[in-house]
């Protein structure tokens, strides 16, 4: 089968609930779909996100419990734990600022003094602002500053832990996006799962406590009672707004 479309995999793409137990699928190219995940959209470039690609007999066991023993996860041939590491932004940040730096020794004349400065100092001293906090203190501290500052310009105002953790949230909801539509252009089929032990999870990956389960993606080929119903969708002009 030639690979589908953009468009196409979006819409043959479904949650699937029960896979086949006779058809296996390569690791190789759910490997490949993984990469296609860690090349979404992220705030900041900072990636604050890691991919648990489980194969193993032994651990899908343990999975299938932690994932409450639904029957996406009891039939799937593999797993891919969306892993969130908010934890990381210093490493990553200082990932970052070594790009920079290589890239901008690589052509010295192709970019301003200006920019350059603007570059490393985003890396350097607004992302240090917005994710360095005490015990949620320093983030109220700076919502009540930025509010204030917020009367008389437009300014960034999502400071506190608590929006810190939905940001890298939502950037690691963008990769498994990725990852699910990539399978289906594949013919390969997926069910991200939210319902999980997500304590166990962590502790069957070796996670640390500052680690944080986007999501269990089951993955597999879709039995042919494997999605329960037809698609629902509210009608599309209740949710689209044209200004």
């Amino acid at each position: 089968m030639r690979e589908r479309t953009v468009s196409e995999a979006i819409a043959y793409r479904r949650s699937v609930r029960i896979f086949r137990k006779d058809v296996e699928i390569d690791t190789q190219k759910v490997k490949t779909c993984i990469e296609n995940a860690a090349l979404a959209a992220t705030s900041s470039n900072l990636q604050l996100w890691e991919f648990y690609h489980v194969t193993d007999a032994e651990t899908l066991e343990k999975m299938t419990k932690a994932c409450l023993g639904q029957n996406a996860a009891r039939t799937a041939k593999q797993l891919v734990v969306i892993v969130v590491r908010k934890d990381l932004w210093r490493k990553r940040a200082k990932a970052n600022v070594n790009f920079l730096k290589e890239l901008f020794n690589g052509k010295p004349e192709a970019v301003s003094e200006k920019r350059k400065k603007q570059s490393l100092d985003y890396y350097r001293k607004v992302i240090p602002s917005i994710y360095t906090d005490f015990l949620g203190i320093l983030g109220w501290i700076k919502l009540f500053v930025f509010t204030i500052i917020g009367f008389f310009r437009p300014i960034y105002r999502q400071v506190r832990r608590s929006d810190m953790r939905i940001v890298a949230h939502k950037s690691a909801g963008l990769a498994a996006g990725n990852f699910m539509n990539s399978m289906a252009a594949i013919d390969y089929d997926t069910c991200p799962m939210e319902g999980s032990d997500t304590i166990r999870v962590k502790n069957i990956l070796g996670l640390p406590w500052s680690a944080e389960i986007n999501m269990v993606i089951a993955c597999g080929v879709r039995d042919e009672k494997g999605i329960y119903g037809p698609r629902f969708r509210v009608p599309f002009d209740e949710v689209y707004k044209k200004i």
